[in-house]
């Protein structure tokens, strides 16, 4: 089954525009940048492939899993906080895992309702 063109370029757009949203409310917060622009393409990338629908999915899943494994460097390892983490790793991750598990996954979460 593949994704309609519509779907793919609501998905780009989306996937872009939230984390571009994200990174300008951070940087007119503290005046720091909290991301590269990298990740705003590898989430467009993402939502052109798997659709607008499986940007939650995606995010949810990468940003639960960065955040683990962010408290985890800072706790265990005693990584500094003020070196960034990449988020890109993440997000691929979270796409793989929508691919392959999306659906599922949305259905079930869907099911307790």
């Amino acid at each position: 089954m593949g994704i309609s063109l519509p779907d793919a370029v609501i998905g780009a757009m989306v996937g872009y525009g939230v984390l571009w949203s994200v990174y300008w409310l951070f940087k007119l917060a503290t005046g720091k940048e909290g991301m590269g622009f990298g990740d705003f393409k590898l989430l467009a990338a993402i939502g052109a492939w798997l659709g607008w629908q499986m940007l939650p999915v995606t995010l949810l899943l990468s940003s639960v899993v960065g955040a683990a494994i962010g408290v985890a460097m800072i706790v265990l390892v005693k990584h500094d906080r003020r070196v960034p983490i990449p988020f890109g790793p993440y997000l691929a991750g979270g796409g793989l895992v929508a691919l392959f598990f999306g659906a599922d996954l949305t259905q079930a979460y869907l099911a307790q309702f």
